[in-house]
């Protein structure tokens, strides 16, 4: 049975609530790791989130994330686990050492309970992960299972990566909140690149809190869970006509989760964003293209016929791409995130789309990130927050997106947002 309204945000597992019962003493590690296991028994038959699940997960006794169970894309290198990246060119493959955002989880305590389902190489070609929120409907990608397994309360905590839209985008469909950081605050060591300049390690969760104690827990920055708003916010709604045009259930959720905003106090606006912006949405698409040919190099020349059938087509289609144009894309993103500052200079942050409207239907297509590449080419940390649900029971978010290097205020500020939404 698909679940509705506040019924479906219950059946998620809070990473806080689990934290602040463990360091109460109310809930032992153990017992906290084995609702995870138990959710994902219950569950994984029908969704298919997992590709790989540890055999004997044990919970820490130390550490700010003990017992809170966390699902990795199978992009990311682990060493008790298979890493085969959604292709059948590394079926079976066992890297000797975890990813370094692995490690960082270990030591905060938490425990990999299994890798979740990737779009192959994290490109175009869909996984056969069901959204929980609605079965005929893609939970998007390419970090389609730590979404779902989030979404479907399983875990409290998963990891996923973004290039282009693949974690704000797939958080959106299946209705979770999720973080893509500034650029680099996760080493992206021990994870497979598809484009060197854009790939970021972000974090799905059941609400914004959970992902601030969580990326605070990996980093070692309290104050990632502790900023606080000491003034009315300022918000710039940019609508990013550049990227086409947006379907009635993401421009119902960006007027909702605007009107939340204004009632709540802050101070809301429309940001009109130069052309500059217009010209590095365009050219982040060139560099994706032409750095997936070289990370992908290998795989291209020597296992061609063995890439999924749309990266293969793409990369085909791209593979003349000059040199040349990858230094022109590259000087206008330069360009570009210089002007960030003062495009935006009277807003502390920019409230937009998260993806063009709810869920497509269908498992054929994972969606469509053009409401994401910007702000992924920027490097800018962006809050995926949900602001309302479309027919057929499909969540719709929005984003909070904060100048780069301010990763505290965009969670301060999606949080806010988050509890306006629920006024």
């Amino acid at each position: 049975m698909l679940l509705q309204g506040d019924e479906w945000k219950n059946a998620m597992i809070s990473l806080s609530d689990l934290k602040l019962r463990i360091d109460k003493g109310e809930l032992s590690p153990e017992a906290a790791l084995a609702q995870s296991v138990d959710a994902i028994e219950a569950q994984e038959t029908t969704l298919g989130a997992f590709v790989t699940r540890a055999k004997t997960p044990r919970a820490a006794s130390e550490g700010p994330l003990r017992g809170i169970a966390v699902g990795i894309k199978d992009i990311i290198d682990t060493a008790d686990m298979p890493t085969e990246m959604g292709s059948s060119i590394y079926e079976g493959w066992q890297p000797r050492a975890d990813a370094s955002v692995v490690m960082m989880l270990k030591r905060a305590g938490a425990t990999i309970v299994g890798k979740t389902t990737t779009t192959a190489f994290a490109a175009l070609d869909p996984t056969a992960t069901l959204n929980p929120r609605n079965h005929g409907h893609t939970p998007g990608g390419s970090s389609a299972g730590s979404a779902a397994a989030v979404a479907a309360g399983m875990v409290p905590l998963a990891l996923g990566t973004q290039t282009a839209g693949s974690v704000i985008r797939p958080a959106s469909f299946c209705g979770v909140a999720a973080i893509k950081p500034s650029y680099r605050l996760l080493p992206t060591v021990g994870v497979k690149t598809y484009a060197w300049t854009l790939d970021t390690v972000g974090l799905f969760a059941a609400g914004v809190e959970d992902l601030a104690i969580a990326l605070a827990a990996m980093t070692a920055r309290p104050e990632l869970a502790q900023h606080a708003l000491t003034r009315p916010l300022r918000v710039g709604v940019v609508t990013q006509d550049f990227a086409g045009s947006v379907e009635a259930a993401s421009d119902a959720a960006l007027r909702i989760a605007a009107a939340a905003a204004e009632k709540a106090g802050a101070g809301v606006g429309v940001l009109k964003l130069p052309e500059i912006f217009t010209e590095a949405w365009q050219a982040q698409a060139i560099i994706q293209d032409f750095e997936a040919h070289r990370a992908l190099a290998w795989e291209y020349q020597t296992h061609h016929d063995e890439i999924a059938p749309k990266l293969r087509a793409k990369m085909d289609q791209t593979a003349d791409l000059a040199a040349s144009a990858h230094v022109e894309a590259l000087a206008i993103a330069a360009h570009a995130r210089a002007a960030l500052n003062g495009a935006a200079s009277d807003v502390e942050v920019i409230l937009t789309y998260s993806a063009p409207g709810a869920a497509p239907r269908g498992l054929a297509s994972t969606g469509d990130p053009r409401f994401n590449r910007l702000w992924t080419l920027l490097g800018v940390p962006c809050v995926n927050v949900i602001a309302d649900v479309a027919d057929g029971g499909l969540p719709v978010g929005v984003q909070i997106i904060a100048r780069f290097g301010e990763d505290a205020k965009a969670l301060a500020a999606a949080r806010f947002l988050e509890d306006a939404l629920r006024q």
